[in-house]
């Protein structure tokens, strides 16, 4: 800083000095060449000035280098002591990293010693394992000949071997078995009369009177009439892939035989047989038959057949004069239009059941509207049977108390099967119109309800395995065609599952003839070109 000082002190004095020797020189040609001695001063004077301002700037300048001196000085020193304060940090950062590493490499040490002792302690387990392995396997071998000695002690006691034993223990079991399963069929049987000629009483003293009201024989076939045979090929489409796709996506099975200008749809379920009917009268109509139009057909038809059922169940309200019901409700009691019960159609019955009901009501003095009511729902629960667990009753019981029926109606509808005991009279009357609808003749067919309830039953057990999708029983229950999820079920195991439903089919039910299980793999793959 000082050298600075002295090089700029030493330009102005050369400066100065330079400034007087010019002045003096001037002086000289002044002196040789003038007579006004007055200049000589004037000039010496400018040349003080000068000199003054020369050296005032040059302190000006020397002032100002020392005060940039004087801040660079201390930008030094606040820059030394912030990498002084950096270098304080990282070595305390430094020295927490190496406690860390320390405490790390004793954590280590420590899990190391841990191991080693469990290893030593898992070797001398290994040892004892080892030693009792031998041990039990000794003891097995000692074990051993002890059954065989007293295995060949007890054959010559007996005089006989262990399979001569055996069979004599199963013939005995074998025997105990039969005898007591013929006491329980003799009880049953017994039982069964008994609980028969109870039923049979009282169907006879609850027909009061007979109502006479049309009945149409239900049937597990309906016909299509065809424009032309022609329509027949096309029905049957190339290497019969139309009626292959027209059953596996209805579940109907499509006979077409030598009957001119027709073909029959058959199938057990009505609803899904009436879905199939209109599918293939929008087929012939419109002409184009492909499996793609065969979906889209289903689709429409299935739709059709809700607003067929939400119309019955309207239909069905304006006869028995109800109202204010849910509209839930009546889309059920409109699906009843396809179901039958003993081959009597179930809407049929609960229009019939309300009408008797509201009559004998106004015979006893008691309020028609809430004895129709409650004859008329007494069925409904059979639209739910296949989707819900329990006896129609119950499963109708909790569908109107779901849907704000009152609770007279509910119990009536519990009770109308005395699965609980009735407690108002509007139950009794309920389970009275049932018996008169029902008991009339030609109301019913036993063989046709039990023969439905086979083909349920193996659509049933078909369906309760996992990978299923759809399930068809055709052919007059001679088929059950199983269409499974390809994304569950491979090649392998379709013949597995084929072989359980057929297995199951076999114990739980009683069936003349032969059931084919054909299950159904297929893969599709679809894309959209755009």
């Amino acid at each position: 800083m000082w050298t600075v000082i002295q090089v700029v002190l030493l330009v102005v004095g050369l400066g100065v000095l330079g400034l007087l020797i010019a002045l003096v020189r001037q002086i000289r040609h002044t002196g040789d060449g003038s007579s006004h001695p007055h200049t000589a001063d004037s000039m010496l004077e400018d040349a003080h000035r000068e000199a003054a301002e020369v050296r005032r700037r040059a302190e000006e300048s020397a002032a100002d280098l020392e005060t940039r001196a004087q801040a660079a000085r201390a930008e030094a020193e606040r820059a030394a002591e912030t990498q002084r304060t950096e270098v304080r940090a990282q070595r305390l950062d430094l020295e927490r990293r190496e406690r860390r590493l320390t405490e790390r490499e004793s954590r280590l040490d420590l899990d190391a010693r841990n191991l080693d002792k469990r290893g030593r302690d898992l070797d001398k387990r290994g040892r004892h394992l080892s030693e009792s392995e031998a041990k039990l396997a000794a003891e097995k071998a000692k074990l051993a000949d002890l059954e065989a000695d007293r295995r060949e002690v007890l054959e010559r006691t007996a005089r006989l071997t262990a399979e001569q034993a055996k069979s004599e223990l199963v013939k005995l079991v074998e025997n105990d078995a039969k005898r007591q399963a013929a006491i329980l069929v003799r009880d049953l049987e017994r039982e069964a009369h008994e609980e028969g000629e109870k039923r049979a009483r009282k169907i006879i003293v609850g027909a009061i009177q007979r109502l006479a009201t049309e009945q149409t024989a239900e049937s597990v076939v309906s016909v299509l009439h065809l424009p032309s045979d022609d329509m027949k090929g096309r029905i049957i489409g190339r290497e019969g892939r139309n009626i292959r796709t027209f059953e596996q996506v209805t579940g109907v099975n499509l006979i077409i035989d030598d009957t001119p200008e027709a073909v029959l749809l058959s199938c057990f379920d009505p609803v899904r047989r009436e879905i199939a009917r209109i599918t293939l009268e929008q087929l012939v109509l419109d002409g184009r038959i492909h499996p793609h139009r065969i979906e889209e057909a289903y689709e429409r038809s299935r739709g059709e057949v809700a607003d067929l059922c939400i119309r019955a169940g309207e239909d069905a309200l304006v006869e028995t004069g109800l109202t204010d019901l849910h509209p839930e409700l009546v889309r059920l009691l409109g699906t009843l239009r396809f179901r039958t019960s003993y081959g009597q159609n179930v809407l049929k019955h609960l229009v019939e059941s309300a009408h008797i009901a509201a009559m004998l009501a106004a015979e006893i003095g008691l309020d028609t509207t809430l004895a129709k009511r409650c004859a008329f729902l007494h069925d409904i629960g059979k639209a739910l049977t296949h989707q819900a667990e329990g006896s129609h009753a119950r499963v109708g019981a909790e569908v109107a108390r779901k849907y704000g029926e009152a609770d007279d109606v509910v119990h009536a509808i519990e009770a109308h099967h005395n699965e609980v005991e009735p407690q108002t009279v509007e139950a009794v009357l309920t389970q009275a119109a049932d018996a008169i609808s029902g008991g009339r003749p030609g109301a019913r067919r036993e063989s046709l309800e039990v023969y439905i309830k086979r083909l349920e039953r193996m659509e049933e057990i078909a369906r309760s395995h996992p990978g299923v999708e759809k399930v068809f029983a055709m052919q007059a229950g001679r088929e059950v065609r199983v269409m499974v999820l390809p994304d569950l079920v491979d090649d392998i195991q379709v013949q597995v599952l084929a072989r359980g439903i057929a297995k199951q089919v076999e114990e739980e039910l009683t069936y003349p003839g032969k059931i084919r299980i054909t299950v159904v793999r297929e893969s599709r793959a679809t894309e959209t070109a755009e």
